[in-house]
């Protein structure tokens, strides 16, 4: 049986540009109810928005160009990191706005 970490990534994105105040959380969230997808979308304090997506790496690699293809008017930069899957979020999916 192949293990179930290792069929999940974790991608962290850091977006730049007009992203705040435009409905880039909101429209991050409603896109992921497309997706089984888990994660979490925050404005971070230098006016950049930062987005988590985890899941299968097909999965999240759609989630994320769902999200540049809408939002490409806004985003002038970004950034990517690919970082450990949690293990809390392999158990009970969710995609979120943090404040």
């Amino acid at each position: 049986m192949a293990d179930e970490q290792c069929d999940r990534v974790r991608v962290r994105m850091n977006y730049r540009g007009r992203v705040q105040g435009v409905g880039f959380r909101f429209t991050a969230l409603e896109i992921s109810r497309g997706f089984d997808i888990s994660g979490v979308v925050r404005n971070l304090p230098d006016g950049t928005v930062e987005l988590e997506a985890e899941g299968a790496p097909a999965t999240v690699e759609a989630f994320l160009e769902k999200i540049a293809v809408t939002m490409a008017s806004n985003i002038r930069g970004q950034e990517r990191q690919v970082i450990s899957p949690r293990q809390q979020e392999q158990d009970r999916p969710a995609f979120d706005i943090r404040l």
